[in-house]
């Protein structure tokens, strides 16, 4: 028990404040979604009754889950516990929203040292190496090969699954899942003259932003977001990490280029790149206020950025994030997870939840209602929502990205060599005397320090 403890102890000093990817990104993407009404939000939760069996709480088992984020996911996450209770009469679950996934992870390891964690937990997927290694998660891999034809494993879709893993086992089912997407005012492109299919590359980035600055706007207001550099660092060929994990790669030459990239555009007055915690509600609002063309940002903002588009009287539109020598594309988001100290039963509860929560209905529904990622293969091609991407084209660009995503390191420090990154970045772009190179291996050096242990 000790050892676990220091194990956990250790695991909240590296995740607290550090999961900036899909964290501010996915907050800030939703500004203004509880304003938002989307009337193709179907309510086609999985197995939902009117006349639940009037059983007594008291005789059910009763879980608790804890979850992340408020607004339109909020919506979506409360509405599927509550079909899920009504569906049947043996269990109860208390859903619970804890913050930001920061927030919750901490809660859930100060809640788990404590022995009073969830039995379920969304888990944001770059920390599933750090709580599968502190003893925190059950091994569903067992579960699901015993309800393999219920559960359909294969469904899922394989660009999603590379985080769901660790050491070859299975801990976490994809839920709300996303990437970055390129987020384009279509109305403004067409007034500088500019195609509105592009731009579709860097290079194209730049000229478009070199257009858009003779007409006094920006072509871009971006944070440098971990997550984002993720995919510019994946689009010029490079990792973020060596295969083992140990040392890091992203002071190679891929890895600077796009800081160098951004540092230009920056410097010629094309793009800006705010600072601080209100990094990415500066990109958000420069975006729906058109000071600024384009927008990095969360798939799960797609329905909140529709609406800001109507309100501001311009056409919006979704693309792939450009691309350098080819397109490339974190994901992001959070799997569910069970976690360990729960009683067989609690888990056997946690896990009939999970493959509730992570139904081919429920998929649709919770896609339709916020827009992040539909995880199963039989949802895409479900007609639902084939005739759901025919009316609203956005929702589907992030589908089909994922040909091109990698999963995120997963590796214990990886939370606090995102942070390292991230001021290296900023102090690259700020200070003149600091070039991208020297920024990066400055923060190579600190980020192996503590890979290596």
């Amino acid at each position: 028990m000790v050892k676990k403890l220091t194990t956990v102890t250790l695991a909240m000093l590296m995740t607290t404040g550090v999961l900036s990817a899909c964290g501010a990104s996915e907050t800030n993407s939703n500004t203004g979604n509880n304003k938002t009404t989307n009337a193709n939000a179907t309510n086609t939760t999985a197995g939902a009754t009117d006349t639940a069996a009037e059983t007594p709480a008291a005789e059910k088992i009763v879980i608790k889950y804890w979850y992340a984020y408020g607004d339109k996911i909020e919506e979506a996450k409360q509405h599927m516990v509550q079909t899920f209770n009504e569906s049947q009469d043996k269990y109860e679950v208390i859903a619970e929203h804890q913050g930001t996934y920061d927030d919750l992870h901490a809660k859930v390891q100060a809640a788990f040292a404590a022995g009073d964690a969830p039995a379920v937990t969304d888990l944001e997927i770059s920390s599933t190496g750090v709580f599968a290694h502190s003893g925190m998660l059950e091994d569903l891999t067992a579960y699901a090969e015993k309800d393999k034809d219920q559960l359909k494993l294969d469904d899922f879709n394989p660009g999603l699954m590379g985080n769901a893993y660790v050491d070859g086992k299975l801990y976490g089912l994809p839920f709300m899942r996303s990437t970055p997407i390129l987020y384009k005012n279509v109305t403004m492109l067409k007034d500088a003259g500019l195609d509105p299919a592009g731009p579709k590359t860097w290079d194209e980035l730049e000229q478009y932003s070199k257009v858009l600055k003779e007409k006094g706007k920006l072509g871009m207001t971006v944070p440098a977001d971990i997550w984002f550099y993720e995919g510019l660092v994946a689009q010029s060929g490079g990792k973020m990490l060596s295969e083992d994990g140990k040392t890091a790669a992203f002071n190679s030459p891929e890895g600077v280029a796009p800081v160098e990239f951004w540092k230009k555009l920056v410097g010629e007055g094309l793009i800006k790149i705010p600072m601080g915690d209100e990094a990415g509600a500066t990109a958000d609002k420069d975006w729906s206020n058109q000071l600024s063309a384009f927008k990095f940002a969360s798939t799960a903002g797609v329905t909140g950025s529709l609406e800001l588009a109507k309100q501001g009287g311009f056409e919006m539109d979704t693309a792939f994030m450009p691309s350098n020598m080819s397109y490339g594309v974190p994901t992001g988001g959070c799997q569910l997870v069970i976690t360990s100290k729960s009683s067989d039963e609690e888990k056997q509860a946690a896990w009939e939840f999970l493959k509730w929560m992570t139904s081919k209905e429920n998929t649709i529904y919770q896609h339709k209602h916020v827009g992040y990622l539909p995880t199963r293969m039989s949802a895409v091609e479900s007609d639902e929502l084939k005739q759901h991407f025919i009316e609203f084209p956005q929702f589907k660009v992030a589908v089909d990205q994922l040909q091109f995503a990698r999963p995120r390191p997963m590796e214990n420090a990886y939370p606090e060599v995102a942070k390292i990154i991230r001021e290296a970045i900023e102090k690259a772009i700020l200070d003149p005397k600091v070039t991208p190179q020297e920024a990066m291996d400055q923060a190579a050096e600190k980020a192996n320090k503590l890979l290596g242990k």
